[in-house]
C-alpha cells in the first residue's frame, strides 16, 4: 500500500495534470489494429513538424518545471524538488494516464544522462547557468562522445583539446548525435594526452554549441527527418570552467553519463515503450499474424517479458 505521502503526492500530480491537460486515449488496447504500437524515443519527423514536436515538449517541459514536477529528485537550490527516485517513478506512471507531449528530445539523454553528470562533476557556477535551463526546458543537451572512429570503442577517442591558457582548443569530429541540431550544450570528451594509456588521456567539456567553430550536419533519412547528426568542431575555444572533471580524468565523468543511460533507457518501461511491451500486447500482435502456434516464437515472447520485468525492476 501506497503511504500518506505518496498518496498525497499523487493526489498534487494528478491535480496539476488535470488543470492542464486531458486524459490519453488506452495505449494498452490489445485488440489487432488498436492502440499506439509507437516504441521509439525521437519521432522522424519533416524538418517543420520537428520544430513543433521540439517546442511542444519545451512547453511542456517548462509548464511541469512552473509546476514542481520538471526535476522531482533535483536539489531545491537548483529548482528541483528534493524528493525520492521512488517519487519520479510514481508521477511517470500518472502522468503515462494522459495525453501530454513527448518529451523525449529533452528527457532521454540531456535530462537524463547529461544533467545528473553536470550535477555530479561541474563548477557551482556551471551548474547555476545550465541546470535550471535544461530542466526548465530552455536548453537542449547533447551527447558529444562518438566518433568515425571510437564507437563501441569509446576510449578511443581521438578530437583533441589542447590548453592555451585559461581556455581549450578543440579540434575533431563526433558523430551519430541526436539532437544535436536542437542543442545548446554538448558534453564532449576529448583526447588530452595522446600519450597516456586511451582510458587516461581523456577529458570532458561542456561545449556551448553557438561557440565558432561548431557546425552541426543532420544526416537526413528517406522519411526526410534526421535522427542522428555529425558535429564538428574546428578551433572551438571552451572555457576551463567548463571542463568537467579532472584533467584526463575523462573517463570517470563518461562512466557517470552512461550509468545514467542505463538508468535512463531502463525506466522506459513505464509508459509508450512499455505499453508496447506488455503481455497482453505483444500477445495480440503474435494471433493477429497467426504466429501464436510457433513454439520457438512464444518462447522468445517469454524471455523478452522476463528481460522487460527484470529492466523494470532493477530501475
Amino acid at each position: 500500500m501506497e503511504s500518506d505521502d505518496m498518496q498525497d503526492f499523487a493526489a498534487e500530480a494528478r491535480r496539476f495534470l488535470d488543470a492542464h491537460v486531458a486524459k490519453a486515449p488506452d495505449r494498452t488496447a490489445v485488440a489487432w489494429g488498436e492502440g499506439d504500437d509507437s516504441m521509439a524515443y525521437f519521432s522522424s519527423l519533416p524538418p517543420d513538424e520537428e520544430r513543433e514536436f521540439v517546442q511542444r515538449a519545451r512547453e511542456w517541459q517548462r509548464i511541469r518545471y512552473e509546476n514542481g514536477f520538471g526535476w522531482i529528485t533535483g536539489p531545491v537550490e537548483y529548482g528541483g524538488r528534493g524528493l525520492t527516485p521512488v517519487h519520479d517513478l510514481l508521477y511517470d506512471a500518472v502522468e503515462s494516464e494522459y495525453d501530454v507531449a513527448d518529451t523525449g528530445v529533452l528527457s532521454v539523454i540531456g535530462l537524463g544522462m547529461i544533467g545528473p553528470t553536470i550535477l555530479a562533476h561541474a563548477q557551482p557556477h556551471i551548474k547555476d547557468r545550465w541546470l535550471p535551463a535544461m530542466y526548465r526546458g530552455d536548453a537542449i543537451a547533447c551527447q558529444l562522445f562518438s566518433e568515425p572512429g571510437a564507437g563501441s570503442d569509446l576510449a578511443s577517442v581521438s578530437t583533441r583539446a589542447v590548453r592555451e591558457g585559461d581556455s581549450w582548443v578543440l579540434n575533431g569530429q563526433k558523430v551519430w548525435t541526436s539532437v544535436a541540431q536542437h542543442s545548446q550544450i554538448g558534453l564532449a570528451l576529448t583526447r588530452t594526452n595522446p600519450d597516456a594509456r586511451k582510458h587516461r588521456g581523456i577529458t570532458a567539456f561542456l561545449v556551448p554549441m553557438d561557440t565558432p567553430g561548431v557546425e552541426v550536419r543532420p544526416l537526413r533519412q528517406m522519411t526526410g527527418g534526421a535522427d542522428f547528426n555529425e558535429v564538428f568542431l574546428t578551433d572551438v575555444r571552451i572555457p576551463d570552467d567548463h571542463r568537467l572533471g579532472e584533467v584526463d580524468g575523462g573517463w570517470t565523468v563518461a562512466l557517470t553519463t552512461l550509468m545514467n543511460e542505463r538508468a535512463t533507457v531502463g525506466s522506459e518501461g513505464v509508459g509508450p515503450v512499455g505499453a508496447a511491451l506488455s503481455p497482453d500486447h505483444l500477445s495480440a500482435l503474435m494471433r493477429a499474424t497467426w504466429t501464436w502456434d510457433d513454439r520457438a516464437l512464444r518462447a522468445r515472447l517469454a524471455e523478452l517479458l522476463v528481460d522487460v520485468l527484470a529492466t523494470e525492476h532493477l530501475n
